[in-house]
Order: C-alpha cells, then structure tokens, then sequence
C-alpha cells in the first residue's frame, strides 16, 4: 500500500510537472522569439533600405569601383546589431545572366542554397522600380542545424542596373542557447522537485497508512483472541490519537468478552451446581414416589391419579436433570467422543429394540430402508445411540400413527441415517429452530413422553463431536425428516451426502424413500 501511494503520487506529479514545463516552456519560446524577431525585421528593414539607395545612387562605372562599394557597404550591414550575429549574402537571381561585374558575395558559411525557396521566390518577384520597402523574411536553419532569420530584398547594381538578391541573415544559436539553458534548468528543477514531493509523500503515507497497516495487523490479532495486542501511540497527531483512541476500544471490548467470558462460566458452573445439588434429594423424591407409585391400587381414585402424575414427573424432572448436566459439560469442552469401530446398522437395530413398547403403543410401524448390511464408522456408541434415538422417538411422537422410515446409506467418506415421519411436518423456519434448546413448535401441544427440551440439542453436540451433520427438513402436514451424516474416519472430511435430506427428488414430486431394500425390519401392532 504504501510503494503503490507514493508511485501513484509520483506518477501524477509527474504529469503535472510535464504538462506546466511544456506550457512555460512553449511560452517562454515564444515570447522571447517574438520579441527579437520584431528587433531583428526592424534591423534589418533600415539596413536592407539602406544598402539599397546606396546601391541606387552609386555614380560607380566600372568593376573595380562596383567591387569596392559592395564591399564597403556590406561590411557596415554586417556590423549593425549586437543582441545576435548577423551575416549577409549578396548572389545573383536565380535567371540572371553569369556575365556579370559582381557574382556572388557571401558571409560566413552562407550559400544561395541555404535560403528557404518559398523566400528566393519572394524576393525574385520584387518590383524593383516600384517596390523601394518591400522586405520578405523566413526562418531557416545554419550550418550545424543552428536556427536563424533570413531577411532579404532585390537590389540593381551598376553599371547596367543588373538585378541581385541581398539577404541580411540572423543566426539564432545564441537565442537556442539561451533556451536551452532554461529548458535544463526545468529539468533538473523538476527532477528536484520530484525527489522532495516523493520523500514528503513517502513520509505522509508511511504515517498515515503504516497506522492503518499497523490497525489491521492489531485487529486480527485480537479477532484470533489476542485481546491483549494494543497499537504502539507515538507522539500527538491525529495518527497518535487514532492509535489512542483505538487502543481504548480494543480495552474496551476485552473487558466486555472477560465479563460475558465470566457471566458464561458463571451460568455453567450454575446449571452443572444446580443439576448435582438436585440429584439427591431428587433421588430420595423418586423413591418415595416409586413406593407410592407401586402401593397406588390401595389409594381412592384423587390420590391414585396423583401418585400417577407424580411418578411421571419425577421421571420426566430425572431425565431434565440428566440433560442440562450434558449440555453443561458440553458447554465447557469437557465432552469427548470414545471412539471405536461401530456398525450403524447395529446401533439401529438396538434403538429400534428400546422404542418397541413405544411403536406398539402409539400404532407406528418402523422399516429400516437400505442396499446395504453393514456400514462401519470410527464413532461413540453410546452417544450415535443418544442421537438416533432421539430422532425416532420424536418421529414416533410427531408422526400420528403413520409409518417410520430409517433410511441407512454410505459412501467412500460418510455415512448416514435419516429419520422420516409422515405426521404433522414442520415449516422451514421452525426446521431452522428446531435444534434450539428448550424450542416447541407448539408449545400448547402436550408431550406424549415428556421430554426435557434438550435431546435434540445434545443430539446436535454429539454430531460435532463426531465431526459430522444433523439436519432437518419438513412440509406441514407431509411429515418430517432428519438426517445424520458422520465421517467413515474421524478427522476426515466428507462434502458428499449419502442419504437425501429431503424425500422428494426435486419438482418431480417422486419419494426418494418409497421402496424398501432388502434389509428390512418392520414392528407394528401385532409385534
């Protein structure tokens, strides 16, 4: 972030820099060559004027007196003008007869074939007679690609009034040099320039965004639990008090997790005090319960319905106990799986064994759906029991009488065993809640076996801690369905399912569960 701020700032600096340079130094060029072109056409008007009438009002007759007054009179053109060097040509027009006094004259490293042709021509079409002023000039270019001025006229020489072309010619080389100089110093003004803005912004940036940096690197120390990181506050800018301000929130919201940290094992070492504390006088209640319970046939009919009621509440109060003293142990981390080879498909088989007075008595039959025998898994007997269990025992609660399917699949990585009932269902907001501790779809229905709240809860952790997945699926009035799926080897993860969650193959409405497998084992009324 930093090298890409302070390239970005150089870069724009340096079009800012370009585009100003340019624009100075195109009117700086101009100025200064406007300026002497008017000085040099003024200079050069007079003398070119001047050489002229001299040339006109001449009273030589002869070569040698020609010869001596081309000379003396262009030695006095040259020597006018001190701001630049001034150099002259005197040659005959391009159509002129060689046979002529006076052939061609020239200064210093100057032809006829360095005047521009656009101004030779202009020069020839002068009037002599007529044009006395008449004065054309171009630009051209020196020996050595040097810049210059060429000013020029048509002039008569005696004694036949022959006609030449006098050019008064500026040589601009110092003008360049002058620019040049200036276009240098722009150069390194603004490499200067360049150097002081990219340290300014090195500086700027390194404290401005080394703060952001040294911000983010604090904000992920303390979102992986370092709560302790703080900012380092140098000085007293707006950067410091960031720092400041920064290292006061991070305090802040330590304290708030230290206290909800604190409020959290509070609460669980209250719920695990509690359900210890109530175990035995529990104990001493159910068995005072059961001795009443089993005398009840001696009771009148008020007193027999009580001790019926306060036998199963007792029980159901034994089987809350039980629970919150899982889930507490589940909150603070002290639940581990142990974990041996297990066969599903024994697990079920016992289940469906323990729910048998269950089945019979609430009319459902439960038939064990899969293509195969046996499907092995690194898992907790005990707890993949818990879980299954729950599932068919809230299936059996929830299915109205209706059939039971248990639905037993594998893969190469996960195995998986769904529950389906086809009783009341459950919208998708209530399969969203319903591994929620103490959460009842309907809390005016009453329970059948009185169950604490917390099975499915407790079924969610020992999934966990398998590594694997419980979910649910439902439609009001189409049933229910919940699917456990558990890796083959713990610690290995697995992104395919088994068994499908829900039992209807997408819009085509086809049961995904209708025909039983082979192995298959049904309980109903007649057992």
């Amino acid at each position: 972030m930093l090298f890409k701020t302070v390239v970005s700032t150089l870069l724009l600096v340096t079009l800012a820099c370009g585009g100003v340079g340019a624009f100075l130094s195109h009117q700086i060029a101009g100025a200064l060559y406007e300026e002497r072109q008017n000085q040099f056409q003024s200079e050069a008007t007079a003398g070119l004027i001047s050489a002229k009438e001299n040339f006109r009002t001449t009273a030589a007759t002869d070569r040698e007196g020609t010869e001596r007054l081309v000379s003396n009179t262009l030695s006095l053109l040259e020597g006018q003008g001190a701001d630049a060097r001034r150099l002259y040509l005197l040659t005959p027009l391009p159509d002129q007869e060689q046979n002529l006094f006076v052939s061609q004259t020239l200064g210093e490293g100057i032809t006829a074939g360095s005047i521009p042709l656009a101004l030779s021509e202009s020069v020839s079409s002068i009037n002599v007679n007529e044009d006395l002023d008449t004065i054309h000039w171009s630009p051209l270019a020196l020996s050595h690609g040097e810049p210059g001025l060429a000013f020029g006229t048509k002039v008569t020489l005696p004694p036949d009034s022959a006609e030449y072309a006098l050019y008064l010619i500026y040589d601009l080389s110092s003008m360049q040099h002058t620019l040049d100089d200036i276009h240098r110093i722009m150069w390194i003004a603004g490499g200067l320039l360049m150097v002081i803005i990219g340290t300014i912004a090195w500086l700027v940036t390194k404290a401005g965004v080394g703060a952001v940096g040294d911000a983010a690197a604090v904000s992920e120390k303390l979102a992986n639990g370092e709560l302790q990181e703080r900012m380092v506050v140098k000085g007293e800018d707006d950067v410091a008090r960031l720092a400041a301000s920064f290292n006061r929130m991070a305090a802040t919201l330590q304290d708030q997790i230290t206290q909800l940290a604190q409020l959290s094992r509070m609460q669980q070492v209250f719920v695990s005090d509690v359900s210890h504390e109530l175990r035995t006088p529990l104990t001493t209640v159910r068995m005072a319960a059961e001795v009443l319970y089993d005398a009840r046939d001696g009771f009148d009919p008020i007193s027999k319905r009580s001790t019926e009621l306060l036998y199963h509440q007792v029980e159901r109060f034994q089987a809350l106990l039980a629970d919150l003293l899982e889930i507490s142990r589940f909150d603070a981390g002290a639940a581990s799986p142990d974990l041996e080879p297990t066969d599903i498909f024994t697990v079920v088989r016992d289940v469906i064994d323990a729910t048998e007075p269950l089945a019979l008595n609430i009319g459902s039959e439960i038939t064990v759906v899969s293509k195969e025998v046996s499907c092995m898994v690194d898992a907790d007997p005990r707890r993949i029991e818990r879980i299954i269990r729950n599932l068919v025992v809230n299936a059996l609660e929830h299915g109205e009488g209706q059939p039971i399917e248990i639905a037993i699949g594998s893969n190469v990585d996960a195995v998986a065993v769904a529950v389906r009932d086809h009783g009341i269902g459950m919208t998708d907001d209530e399969a969203s809640r319903v591994f929620d501790r103490f959460w009842r779809a309907d809390p005016a229905r009453a329970r059948t076996t009185g169950g604490s709240g917390l099975g499915l809860s407790i079924a969610v952790e020992d999934a966990l801690l398998h590594g694997g997945l419980l979910q649910a699926w439902g439609r009001p009035g189409d049933g229910a369905c919940f699917r456990l799926t558990l890796p083959r080897r713990h610690g290995v993860p697995f992104s395919d399912f088994p068994v499908p969650l829900s039992p209807y193959d997408g819009a085509s409405g086809t049961r995904a569960l209708a025909a039983p497998a082979p192995v298959t084992q049904e309980m109903n009324d007649e057992g």
